[in-house]
């Protein structure tokens, strides 16, 4: 699965033979524009595996995949029957006491909304559950009808809106937050896995796969033989100040979301409220180091991490830096990366919600912590993507031809 790259010559550049192969899906080669650093780059032939690698902020453009829609119909497809299959059938249950709880997912939706947090049952199954299976079509409303030499109607539509919300697809992520919270209760009670549980962790890995064949540029030029390269301008002012907003909305959030309960254990009638930090702090004690460091990381380094790094990127293009360029992307990228798994404890938490409700020998209920966390993870990755990583170049690139802000 390992790709090959291969590094591009600017525009003006001729390209090296050695890159030139046989069997290609482009007939020619193409030009296209870096998204991450602006460089107008020509693209070289490609082979099986093989990737074109931008020759300045070394993102890479495109992979080619041999037989890529075949792979990812046949993906999609499998995907999409293990989440119908993870969706009727029993998925997690609960025995402590004499008392049994079982919840399939769909359920564990209801109880939240039973449990006054109808806005996180709603992000959970837009991130979990919506978005995922949209994805999923969407490659099947474009790939299948190309197959069969037809074009699908608004497919440039749809190839936007499916790269748009292909980073607010969580299943994975929840999939994590399930079994860390099955690790925290598993020493207080009798877990049960039911089908839909092993329909689901089959749906997530299918669904990975198939996103590992999925490409943009290779994707686009399926459906038009000739892309037209979308040029968005750079707003310098714009992307700063959104940016700005955005991590100043995150910070503010953060407070809450560390001093506020994130979680309420009630034990007999005893309530016991517990933060993100306090929760670490016992699964530490209890002997569960490997947990409590995923949970410290995605809960609390992670975000500060991110919140830190932006502000340093979003300043340092606003003083309008011109060096470290290389590492300056190299640190938004892993911002990009990393921001949207800071949602597992907030997984934690619906999943232990939907899980435990015992009445009075033992329940637990949702924080306000929990929906300011929330929005914490929505505003830094929205912050992310506000954040024009063009910028990082914008400025050398200006001095060299003379062009002006457009």
């Amino acid at each position: 699965m390992f790709n090959t790259s291969v590094k591009i010559d600017y525009i003006s550049h001729t390209m090296p033979s050695e890159t030139i192969e046989t069997k290609t899906i482009i007939p020619k080669p193409h030009t296209m524009r870096c998204h991450e650093c602006h460089l107008t780059v020509k693209l070289p032939l490609l082979t099986h595996k093989q990737a074109a690698v931008c020759p300045r902020c070394n993102l890479q453009l495109t992979v080619y995949h041999h037989n890529a829609s075949q792979r990812i119909i046949a993906l999609a497809t499998t995907s999409l029957i293990f989440l119908l299959a993870s969706l009727p059938f029993e998925f997690l249950s609960f025995s402590a006491s004499g008392q049994y709880q079982s919840i399939d997912i769909l359920g564990s939706l209801w109880i939240l909304v039973e449990k006054d947090y109808a806005l996180l049952a709603l992000l959970q199954a837009i991130v979990v559950l919506i978005l995922p299976a949209f994805v999923l079509m969407s490659l099947l409303y474009l790939l299948v009808p190309l197959q069969l030499g037809l074009r699908p109607k608004k497919a440039d539509w749809v190839v936007k809106t499916l790269f748009n919300l292909l980073p607010w697809t969580m299943a994975e992520i929840f999939l994590i937050g399930v079994l860390v919270s099955l690790i925290k209760i598993v020493s207080m009670a009798e877990i049960g896995l039911g089908l839909s549980f092993f329909a689901f962790l089959l749906f997530t890995i299918f669904m990975t796969i198939t996103l590992l064949y999925v490409d943009k540029y290779q994707l686009t030029l399926l459906i038009d033989s000739e892309v037209e390269e979308e040029h968005k301008p750079i707003n310098p002012a714009h992307s700063i100040q959104t940016t700005w907003a955005l991590l100043f909305t995150s910070i503010l959030l953060y407070i809450p979301a560390n001093i506020l309960p994130i979680m309420h254990t009630s034990v007999l009638g005893s309530d016991e409220p517990s933060t993100i930090l306090g929760g670490v702090v016992l699964l530490w004690k209890m002997g569960s180091y490997p947990i409590a460091v995923v949970i410290f990381i995605a809960s609390v380094f992670v975000p500060v991490a991110k919140i830190v790094i932006l502000c340093w990127l979003n300043y340092s293009v606003q003083a309008k830096q011109q060096h470290a360029n290389s590492e300056r992307i190299y640190w938004y990228r892993i911002t990009e990366f990393v921001g949207r798994w800071s949602m597992i404890d907030v997984f934690v938490v619906a999943v232990l919600v939907s899980l435990i409700q015992l009445g009075n020998i033992m329940s637990i209920l949702p924080g306000h912590a929990a929906l300011a966390f929330c929005g914490v993870v929505i505003c830094t990755m929205l912050a992310a993507m506000s954040f024009d990583s063009r910028l990082i170049w914008y400025e050398p690139e200006r001095l060299r031809s003379g062009e002006k802000p457009v």
